[in-house]
């Protein structure tokens, strides 16, 4: 059993049927303590200061563990930047597995894809089936702990965030990981419907404001604190949620073409619509990482979504900046005016 490295969500059922460990380096990257010093690192072997601190995150981070000597690349449908990124770890030592969305979501080219994955690394479509139906069973554990966050108002943003984000290679241990939410839906089951606050300096109790997420994961992740200390709070993670596969299909390559991420903007659209009307949205949060591709799309949302909309820009780990802090204040006093 190898550790194999992620750039991204990718068809892990294939990695597990074939004996071994999948590990997001985003995960990894993210939850250190020294993140920030990571993108000095990638800086330091050549990185342009430009570039998003996701990739040069994960460049360092790769470097980090010299347990992962193999790594799948998302080579269409996540970062433009990942082809340079792919090259640089090949460099080092690095065996690089390619894998492409394809941008139409042909249903062959995706079955090809996932059959070129199958071959690499020595399994077959039947064992990638067992394990498709293994890991629905600790995906649907993330789907209660999202219906608990939005309907029962009993699980924070973060909380949220945080189980469905690791939907991405399961902690490397789909067992593990289904025992631990299911202690927590448990615990959390047990809570009383987390208080409605009244915005600070109002002088009147109000109703709390629901907000969507939409965008890549933050990378800085305290905001769903700040947001609930000023009386709001995210009650749908629109990419984090569509890392638990949340569309119910038994085809494994029809559920990686449900998955929204990695295609057109307007499959996305959709979904946000729908559930920002079913979990009753005031207000949606557009995350976009500094120097990403993903910034344009930002008109197309606006266009499209009904909804108050403030687009938030994010660099490097170092916390929610004073700036970001009071665009947010002054968001969330809009949606209440």
């Amino acid at each position: 059993m190898s550790k194999i490295g992620l750039t991204t969500t990718v068809p892990v059922e294939v990695i597990f049927a074939a004996g071994d460990t999948p590990v997001d380096l985003n995960n990894i990257f993210i939850t250190s303590s020294e993140a920030m010093q990571r993108l000095e690192e990638a800086e330091l072997a050549g990185y342009p200061r430009n570039v998003c601190g996701w990739i040069k995150g994960l460049y360092s981070t790769a470097l980090h563990n010299p347990d992962i000597q193999q790594i799948v690349a998302v080579t269409q449908g996540d970062c433009s930047n990942t082809h340079a990124l792919m090259e640089t770890w090949e460099v080092e030592g690095i065996e690089i597995i390619p894998f492409a969305f394809p941008y139409d979501r042909d249903p062959d080219m995706l079955r090809l894809q996932m059959d070129k994955l199958i071959n690499v690394l020595g399994t077959t479509w039947e064992d990638v089936n067992l394990q498709k139906k293994r890991l629905d069973q600790v995906r649907a554990l993330a789907w209660e702990i999202d219906r608990l966050t939005w309907e029962e108002n009993r699980v924070s943003g973060f909380e949220n965030h945080l189980y469905l984000v690791s939907c991405s290679d399961f902690n490397g241990n789909p067992e593990g990981f289904a025992h631990e939410m299911q202690e927590f839906i448990q615990s959390a089951g047990a809570r009383k419907p987390l208080p409605e606050r009244s915005r600070s300096g109002l002088g009147r109790k109000k109703r709390e404001i629901r907000l969507g997420f939409i965008g890549v994961p933050p990378i800085f992740p305290e905001l769903y604190d700040f947001l609930e200390e000023q009386g709001a709070r995210v009650v749908f993670n629109e990419v984090q949620r569509q890392f638990s596969m949340p569309f119910k299909t038994d085809d494994i390559v029809e559920q990686y073409r449900l998955y929204t991420y990695p295609y057109k903007v307007f499959l996305r659209l959709e979904d946000i619509a729908r559930e920002a009307e079913r979990r009753k949205l005031d207000g949606i949060i557009h995350y976009t990482q500094s120097f990403c591709y993903r910034q344009i799309e930002d008109q197309i949302i606006r266009r499209k979504l009904d909804y108050p909309i403030l687009t938030l820009e994010g660099e490097n780990p170092t916390g929610l900046d004073a700036r970001s802090r009071m665009r947010l204040e002054s968001f969330l006093s809009m949606i209440e005016d």
